[in-house]
């Protein structure tokens, strides 16, 4: 069964496909396009890949934080030059999460724009990276402090491509659909996989089209990833991006109820939904707390003092100026074990088959 879901952006509308064999209809959305030539990006083997329909090259990339910079931004352009793309033409990515940034990147800044359709294989990738035209790189100082909102000209979530993940893979995806639970999507856990990534993308698509550039609304999206992205950086990326949002989750929920936004049942709801998932719910030691702090002033919503979204009465919404003393005093109360305790083993969800 496919599900179609619309994100309403005026002339930059498009629509994400969901569901088996979705990956079919890219010869399709390129000559809806009028691409004369393609360059996929691809952290998949080629026979992912499905038919262009036109003239393609086929560039590999590698998931993974290290490569999310802008030097691979760089040599990705210089090959669209060597290829001889146009602005008529487009790219694709096909990988995970860090491959979509990456890419609708490079795509936003070659040319001053170029489509790019995505083709996301893992299932963080699927339920967020993927939508919404937020494009960024890493600093070595901080996560995506160097972007740009390029939107897709269409989303392509096959979820034959999960059933080739790791767990561990699959945990990450379940991290992001995890947060959804406490910014409006309401709770998801009775629901099948492919319910659960529609339900999320459905969320997010009409928070961006409510707002694309993050005025208002759209910060809600960010719940758990303050704190998430710190342990990231804190950690050299030990944990995956969707484990330390898990952990993010459960700290929101902590400052909330810190901050008297939320009572105490709904404080231990938010590590309910976290445990249900699999997901870590504990901080990994030996990261500090100052530098957990240190960090999070970095982030991009913090324009005075520490930010974060919270639940409240209203529902999440972004707070500024929190109390750093309060923010210690949480993150001190909260469990901490070690990091090989915090992740799981690798193996694999499905078969592991690779996809025909």
């Amino acid at each position: 069964m496919r599900e179609q879901i619309p994100v309403h952006i005026g002339e930059r509308s498009y629509d994400v496909l969901i569901g088996p064999g979705v990956r079919s209809m890219l010869a399709e959305v390129i000559q809806g396009l009028g691409a004369r030539r393609v360059a996929v990006v691809s952290a998949r083997p080629a026979e992912w890949v499905p038919d262009t329909g036109v003239e393609t090259v086929l560039l590999p990339a590698r998931d993974g934080e290290p490569d999310k910079n802008l030097a691979t931004v760089e040599a990705l352009c210089a090959e669209f030059v060597r290829f001889g793309l146009t602005r008529n033409d487009a790219v694709v990515s096909c990988g995970g999460g860090t491959t979509t940034d990456v890419v609708g990147l490079a795509a936003a800044l070659y040319h001053r724009g170029v489509p790019v359709v995505h083709l996301p294989t893992t299932l963080l990738a699927q339920v967020d990276a993927s939508v919404g035209g937020k494009t960024a790189v890493n600093l070595p100082s901080g996560k995506n402090l160097v972007g740009a909102y390029w939107q897709p000209a269409a989303v392509l979530c096959d979820t034959d491509y999960l059933s080739t993940l790791p767990r561990r893979e699959m945990l990450n995806g379940l991290g992001e659909i995890a947060r959804c639970h406490f910014i409006g999507a309401g709770d998801l856990r009775g629901l099948g996989l492919a319910e659960r990534i529609a339900a999320s993308v459905r969320l997010k698509a009409g928070v961006v089209s409510a707002d694309e550039r993050d005025t208002g609304l759209r910060h809600i999206l960010n719940y758990g990833h303050t704190l998430g992205h710190a342990l990231e950086l804190a950690g050299g990326f030990a944990l995956r991006h969707g484990e330390a949002v898990a952990i993010g989750t459960i700290f929101a929920g902590l400052l909330a109820g810190a901050l008297d936004r939320i009572g105490p049942e709904r404080v231990a709801e938010h590590r309910e939904v976290v445990e249900f998932y699999g997901l870590p719910t504990a901080l990994p030691e030996g990261i500090e707390t100052a530098e957990l702090i240190r960090l999070m002033r970095r982030d991009k919503k913090a324009l005075t003092g520490l930010a974060f979204v919270l639940d409240g009465p209203g529902g999440a919404e972004l707070v500024h100026d929190v109390s750093e003393q309060v923010v210690a005093e949480v993150l001190e109360r909260m469990p901490r074990q070690p990091l090989g305790q915090l992740i799981e083993p690798a193996g694999f969800h499905g078969t592991g088959a690779p996809l025909a």
